[in-house]
């Protein structure tokens, strides 16, 4: 059996990745698990989404704590303690890691062990799609990196995917940046063994009564410790010399990331501003223009 797990945030699609990739292996003749794991959040937080494949019956149930294949969405996550994307990841596993960096500048930046795959696929998403949209692509990947085959990738693309899709066009380029991902990705044979990463702690947690195991909250809210700057894909940038001082894009940011400079004029709190750009689609004027953002040092040197 082939356990993958998905990391990514809120609105980047790792639950229809886990859905498409399990379509997929069902498609090319195997027995398929898929389901998400995400509670209240707000769009951008961290949620998983996890695929099992096997050609036996699979009797196993549950969350996959101990992956095969770690899926990783957004390269911040690997810096997020509570998210912990290689948690579990077992000995001679694989990681995909959605980033400009090579896999060897990921292994050394992140101090990774395992044998690691990257692709910078919200780029390709933007070149092929015009959107940051990303479950397609990620779905392609870990098809590659499980063995699936291209075929059974297309009709689970076209069938997942017209199902949340109505624009012919829209999904056309969803499936040829998905193809050109699979076909960027070179085979891979997995051997894990059952044994997981040294240094992990991995606790089994007996069933007990809901008396028992519910959560009770005791300590202060955190929220304000939480920095969620690093979920941009595109920040705001303000043009002072096209800014009216209206004050639109204060009111409008949902979370309060916008304040006023001593002349007057809006700047955003970049630690904690998601990238939403509400603010830009609000502005009456077309003073707040979107600069990509990338969390990652490029050849460029771009942010």
């Amino acid at each position: 059996m082939l356990r993958l797990r998905f990391h990514g945030r809120g609105g980047q699609g790792a639950k229809v990745a886990s859905r498409v990739l399990g379509s997929a292996a069902f498609l090319d003749g195997y027995n398929a698990q898929d389901f998400p794991l995400y509670g209240a959040e707000r769009r951008g937080a961290p949620i998983t989404a996890f695929t099992r494949i096997s050609r036996d019956d699979i009797m196993e149930r549950g969350l996959v704590s101990q992956p095969d294949v770690v899926v990783v969405m957004d390269e911040t996550l690997l810096l997020d303690p509570q998210s912990s994307p290689l948690s579990g990841l077992k000995k001679g596993g694989v990681v995909f890691v959605n980033t400009p960096r090579t896999p060897f500048e990921t292994k050394e930046g992140y101090g990774i062990e395992d044998h690691v795959i990257t692709l910078d696929i919200t780029k390709v998403s933007l070149d092929m799609i015009g959107q940051p949209v990303l479950s397609s692509l990620a779905a392609a990947v870990a098809a590659k990196v499980a063995g699936i085959g291209e075929k059974a990738l297309r009709d689970a693309l076209k069938k997942e995917l017209s199902a949340i899709i109505s624009e012919k066009d829209l999904l056309d380029r969803n499936i040829e940046a998905a193809i050109y991902c699979y076909n960027s990705v070179e085979p891979i044979s997995i051997e894990t063994t059952e044994k997981v990463r040294e240094k992990e702690n991995i606790i089994s947690i007996p069933f007990e009564t809901a008396l028992v195991s519910s959560p009770s909250i005791l300590s202060r809210g955190n929220t304000p410790l939480r920095r969620t700057g690093n979920w941009r894909i595109f920040r705001p940038v303000w043009d002072y010399d096209a800014c009216t001082k209206c004050m639109t894009c204060v009111a409008r940011c949902p979370e309060g990331c916008i304040r006023l400079n001593e002349e007057g004029y809006p700047f955003a709190d970049y630690e904690n501003c998601k990238g939403c750009l509400i603010c830009a689609e609000e502005c009456p004027v077309g003073a707040i223009s979107k600069v990509r953002e990338s969390h990652s040092q490029t050849k460029e040197g771009d942010q």
